[in-house]
């Protein structure tokens, strides 16, 4: 009796088709030093602009673009938030009224003014193959 029902839960496990999650390579452009290290979160909606995205990925700074890989994503809709890790402190350094002290930049090159950019301005659509996004640094919010 036992067999016969792991035996039909591996056939209907088998049956249903998983989700393909694919790469998301970030091009991040207006790397302006080569030291520390280009952070990249993928975020939903619900974790767009917090720190806990379920999917990230760095890699060393290169001045100029700097390529970072993030694996395995799932089908779905998300934004980028990225920050240039100069100091190598695993955290985005803040200044006054919370404002960043490293660059940071978000998918689309959506407007950052006066406050944190919004997910419609932010937001892309991922599928079950490798996607090359590009986005752009930036130290100035005003």
């Amino acid at each position: 009796m036992m067999t016969t029902r792991f035996a039909l839960l591996a056939a209907l496990m088998l049956a249903v088709p998983a989700t393909a999650a694919a790469p998301i390579e970030v091009a991040v452009t207006n790397v302006q030093q080569a030291k520390g290290r280009i952070h990249v979160d993928i975020c939903t909606e619900k974790l767009f602009m917090g720190s806990d995205c379920v999917y990230s990925a760095e890699a060393p700074a290169v001045l100029g673009t700097t390529i970072v890989t993030v694996p395995n994503v799932p089908p779905g809709r998300y934004a980028a938030q990225v920050f240039h890790d100069v100091n190598s402190s695993g955290k985005l350094e803040r200044g006054l009224f919370g404002i960043p002290k490293e660059p940071i930049g978000v998918s689309r090159d959506a407007p950052i003014h006066f406050g944190p950019p919004k997910w419609q301005d932010a937001f892309f659509d991922h599928g079950a193959e490798t996607q090359r996004i590009t986005l752009s640094l930036r130290s100035k919010f005003f």
